[in-house]
């Protein structure tokens, strides 16, 4: 991604001994949220811990986590958490699919972007946990003479468990740069027209290739302690949008489209309904064939390959339920790039046009 050196030169009028300076570019980085680099026991524990550890996701007291995390979850959750992405592992590339999707749409977007903007932007992207670590691609920005940097969390929905703590890393980044770069980050996305579109054609797609069509579609969306809606977070109002916006754009009235929270951790309440639960009761109240599409992923991973596609449809199936249709992220689909470099450039207005 770094630029050639070569293209360094002195500024006019400077004496000689003047550093080089790279001709400015304004990069954009694109953040998902992580992955292990391995299923293994100690590659899972120091991702999980590094996880776990943020207050933005667990905002316990450190004094009352931190021995818990440590001395009990962290000693056995490695071995399940790593069966689990052993299950959905790309073993041929050695990575995560999540890995593998985030490589794939950020070569899609820089290409789409190189298109409009040539050589004026550097694309690529960082993990907020693992690698590749956010202060280390924006570093590689800075020295690539990136005197802007959009930053890019790819979350559809704002959370503060997601889309503040990738900001919230970055601008930890920004501060261990001697010369900071101008920034900006993009608000969410959740009611972009055309994210909407891409949202509605994957649904399209998949309801016209299935044998049988579904009785209805559940929407489920990452969850969240409902304590965290009470103190604020819009995330939950914007889950609810987007399933209304997707319905409207499809057409269709409001038994056929339904909203549920998967991914519950901790005894705590958190948003309602759990989509394991209600697929089972939307088995036991006869619905035998669903879908479940999970818009708040830009690209599948853990929670979708394996919690949805694996132990929700085993709670459907167990219930009584017949056809479990799971319809995949939006991943590098190109209605989803086109999507994204839309924002993109929206957001780069006044930097680039």
């Amino acid at each position: 991604m770094t630029a050639d050196a070569q293209t360094a030169v002195c500024p006019a009028h400077a004496p000689a001994d003047h550093p080089a300076i790279k001709p400015e570019k304004v990069g954009i980085l694109l953040a998902n949220l992580g992955t292990p680099d391995d299923y293994s026991y100690w590659p899972m524990r120091r991702y999980l811990n590094e996880f776990l550890s943020d207050k933005r996701v667990i905002d316990y007291p450190r004094w009352k986590w931190q021995p818990l995390l440590q001395l009990i979850i962290l000693t056995k959750r490695p071995f399940s958490s790593g069966a689990a992405y052993k299950s959905i592992w790309n073993h041929d590339k050695g990575e995560s699919p999540l890995m593998t999707i985030t490589k794939d749409q950020t070569a899609k977007m820089a290409e789409a972007l190189h298109a409009r903007y040539g050589d004026q932007v550097i694309v690529d992207f960082c993990m907020r946990y693992g690698s590749p670590s956010t202060q280390s691609k924006v570093r590689q920005m800075v020295e690539a003479g990136c005197t802007k940097i959009l930053f890019v969390p790819l979350y559809p929905q704002y959370a503060g468990a997601t889309s503040a703590t990738a900001n919230d890393q970055f601008f930890r980044a920004l501060m261990k740069e001697p010369w900071q770069p101008a920034v900006r980050t993009i608000a969410p996305y959740f009611d972009q027209p055309a994210y909407i579109e891409a949202l509605a054609q994957s649904v399209e797609r998949a309801y016209e290739a299935a044998e049988n069509r579904p009785d209805i579609l559940v929407v489920s969306y990452h969850g969240m302690p409902k304590r965290y809606l009470m103190q604020g977070d819009p995330y939950h109002c914007q889950c609810q949008k987007t399933t209304r916006l997707l319905r409207e754009r499809l057409g269709w009235d409001k038994t056929q489209i339904t909203t549920t929270f998967q991914s519950v951790f901790g005894p705590e309440e958190w948003l309602k309904p759990y989509t394991v639960d209600h697929v089972a009761d939307l088995a036991r109240d006869g619905k035998k064939n669903i879908a479940v599409i999970a818009p708040a992923f830009s690209a599948d991973c853990i929670e979708t390959l394996e919690e949805i596609n694996e132990e929700i449809r085993e709670s459907f199936e167990h219930a009584g339920g017949e056809d479990f249709l799971y319809i995949p992220c939006l991943n590098d689909e190109p209605a989803h790039i086109d999507a994204l470099s839309g924002v993109i450039a929206e957001n780069l207005k006044g930097w680039l046009d």
